[in-house]
């Protein structure tokens, strides 16, 4: 069996106030013992719809987990909906209930609150999945066919904990012995997703012996690669083969693997030259300077920086000329250039990193549309500039503005 359904369970996924990481979790550590996700649902807090939607998923794959309803309040309903599937009853596990007792004593000094009596609430037949990191148990429910429902807390950090500890090591016993799924991304940025597929289309050697896919975001375009049921060592080096091809392809637009982030990679490269950082910004408001810092060390390269939105903060601290902004407006070459030369000098740094633009919705011009962003690197006194016609609402305009800063910057180390 390597082929399982996943069903996520709330209302409050159904409304959007929760993303659903749960699923992507599970469906990276499914694939890394070699098991398929074939079809994933989200069902809300309905005992009725809970029940037909696993129900169905069971008839389809045989093999089913839910995340979420296993919490103490009155629309925790998983338990009982799943139960009715199996056409078995409920009882109270007295041990369980002792457990939870004895755990809020020593924990909050006070009794179990009534409403947690029903996490002690078990499926007749069923087995406990323990939970090292809460209050709920999980629960193994399985029929005379072997047909079987995993039922995990909805909470990620106890979902992700009771994965590990508890259920991967089962399922592992059930999977085809030392076959695998596995996947390997490269980070693009700095070009379109129709213009790489262009690029690797037209490259010579034939298929890649993986699958891919194009994965768009505002940072760039991944390239996700994944190899399905083979033998570990097969599937590396299937990958490796096809990733040192792609690299070879499309290497100047690829900047990391898997998680890299590209922050990262800039501080990285200046770290290893003894390069320092400031920014100066002005339409992105600081979002620059925070996807710097919030690198774990960037300490000892990130100096500092300007929020310059007014055009006398322009003047006043980094030095932008008067001429400058009367001439050509506060949107312009000559200002994004002065921005970056006068971070540098304000700070001392030895990179000076500058963005000015129309960000939206309003404010633009015939001239200077929404999206207008100029922005420079200032390496040791080297300034280069650049203008880009943006897209998108004003958010993601801000985000595309830093992340081609550093991508200029990126190009600029790698000359």
């Amino acid at each position: 069996m390597t082929q399982v359904e996943v069903v996520t369970i709330g209302d409050e996924l159904l409304l959007g106030f929760t993303v659903d990481t749960n699923a992507a979790h599970l469906a990276r550590a499914l694939a890394g013992i070699g098991m398929h996700i074939e079809r994933r649902t989200t069902v809300g807090d309905d005992p009725a719809e809970i029940e037909h939607v696993v129900r169905e998923a069971l008839e389809r794959s045989g093999a089913v987990i839910t995340t979420g309803g296993l919490g103490p309040t009155s629309d925790d309903l998983t338990r009982q909906s799943i139960a009715g599937v199996f056409g078995r009853g409920m009882h109270l596990d007295e041990a369980h209930l002792a457990w939870m007792e004895e755990r809020w004593r020593r924990r909050f000094d006070r009794p179990l609150p009534a409403a947690n009596r029903q996490q002690a609430m078990i499926p007749d037949g069923a087995e406990k999945l323990e939970n090292r990191h809460g209050s709920a148990p999980g629960i193994w429910l399985e029929d005379e066919r072997g047909r079987w429902v995993a039922m995990l807390p909805g909470v990620p950090r106890e979902m992700r904990g009771m994965l590990a500890d508890t259920l991967l090591p089962r399922l592992v016993q059930r999977t085809t012995a030392g076959i695998v799924v596995r996947s390997t991304t490269l980070r693009t940025t700095g070009i379109g997703e129709s213009a790489l597929a262009d690029q690797i289309d037209s490259m010579g050697g034939g298929p890649l012996g993986v699958s891919l896919a194009y994965l768009p975001s505002i940072a760039g375009v991944d390239l996700r690669l994944t190899v399905k049921d083979v033998p570990p060592a097969e599937a590396d080096a299937l990958l490796a083969r096809a990733a040192a091809r792609l690299r070879a392809r499309v290497g100047q637009a690829m900047y990391g693997e898997d998680d890299a982030d590209l922050a990262a990679v800039v501080l990285e490269a200046c770290r290893t030259r003894k390069l320092t950082i400031a920014v100066a910004e002005s339409c992105t408001g600081g979002l620059l300077g925070a996807r710097l810092t919030a690198i774990p060390g960037s300490s000892d390269v990130v100096l500092g920086g300007v929020i310059a939105y007014a055009n006398s903060v322009k003047r006043d601290l980094l030095g932008v000329r008067e001429e400058s902004l009367r001439e050509h407006g506060a949107v312009s070459e000559p200002v994004v250039r002065e921005m970056a030369a006068g971070a540098r000098r304000v700070t001392g740094a030895s990179v000076g990193l500058a963005i000015t633009g129309v960000a939206g919705p309003s404010g633009g011009t015939p001239d200077k549309p929404v999206g207008t962003v100029w922005i420079a690197a200032d390496v040791e006194g080297a300034v280069e500039a650049r203008l880009h016609k943006l897209w998108g609402d004003r958010d993601e305009i801000r985000q595309r503005a830093a992340q081609w800063t550093m991508e200029l910057l990126r190009q600029r180390l790698r000359a």
